[in-house]
């Protein structure tokens, strides 16, 4: 029987605050599951603005505890009436003066399954991340949810073959990639590595990115976020680049063996020889 996994993920326009925000995914997390989707993934910082484009003290206040704050256990009510398997990307506090870009793992039960920390923090202009946020210190888990094994790497690091090959080695099926990045050139790159990703590593990748203008800093969000299969191809239409935009999806798992099987690349890994890779 084939393994066909229905899943989601949504390109949002910011509102202006956070409670409408992630009303506004509720209501899109209601109507995925509705279709009968069964795992669904939220943009970079999904219940806050993109504050990044400036550097300003009063941004710490988006941050919140993960799990224990209150989007984080919002989204495991949400979990539990929707029977879906949730990705929530959001701003954490671990303690003051420590803050991540993290993304929060919950179960379909609603269960907090653990949290992904952005490992690669840029600070060029636009995107002043490392005036927020400290470097991701949790390495790259997989969580083993109600869907299959899920993992999350998020907007800057996915121009890092690194990690990407972290979560395959892990066993990872799908992998959601939260992001917020406006037009440049960035633009060119957004439909091009996350599929070569998907394919080096022999994975489905869900590519999410944020839409419209936002209040901070000279920013167009393009979105145009898409599911992209283990060989390559998108799976169904790419996103709008303007609207804000539900996916629903079905992603047939059962492809990730078959393209294993033909494209033996973990087989004829050379771990052995690329120690120099690793020096600084």
């Amino acid at each position: 029987m084939a393994q066909v996994v229905r899943a989601a993920l949504v390109q949002a326009t910011w509102t202006g605050d956070t409670e409408s925000m992630i009303a506004k995914h509720e209501e899109h997390a209601r109507r995925a599951a509705a279709r009968g989707a069964k795992v669904i993934g939220f943009q970079e910082v999904f219940n806050a603005p993109y504050f990044c484009q400036v550097q300003e003290p009063e941004h710490y206040r988006w941050a919140e505890p993960v799990p224990d704050g209150p989007t984080v256990r919002r989204m495991q009510e949400l979990a539990r009436e929707t029977g879906m398997v949730i990705v929530v990307p959001v701003f954490e506090l671990e303690a003051e003066g420590f803050y991540y870009n993290t993304a929060a793992v919950i179960d379909a039960d609603g269960s907090y399954l653990g949290k992904y920390r952005k490992h690669h923090i840029p600070q060029v202009k636009g995107f002043w991340e490392k005036y927020y946020f400290r470097p991701g210190n949790l390495g790259w888990p997989v969580f083993d949810t109600a869907v299959g094994k899920v993992g999350v790497y998020i907007c800057y690091d996915r121009h890092f073959p690194e990690g990407w090959r972290a979560l395959g080695l892990a066993g990872a099926q799908l992998v959601y990639n939260p992001s917020a990045t406006s037009r440049g050139l960035s633009a060119y790159l957004w439909q091009l590595e996350q599929p070569a990703s998907a394919v080096a590593n022999e994975y489905f990748v869900a590519a999410i990115n944020r839409v419209g203008q936002e209040e901070y800093g000279d920013n167009d969000f393009y979105g145009t976020s898409y599911f992209v299969d283990p060989r390559g191809q998108f799976v169904g239409e790419v996103a709008s680049d303007k609207e804000e935009e539900l996916l629903v999806r079905d992603l047939d798992f059962d492809l990730i063996k078959e393209v294993r099987d033909q494209w033996a690349f973990y087989r004829d890994r050379r771990p052995d020889a690329y120690g120099g890779l690793v020096q600084p």
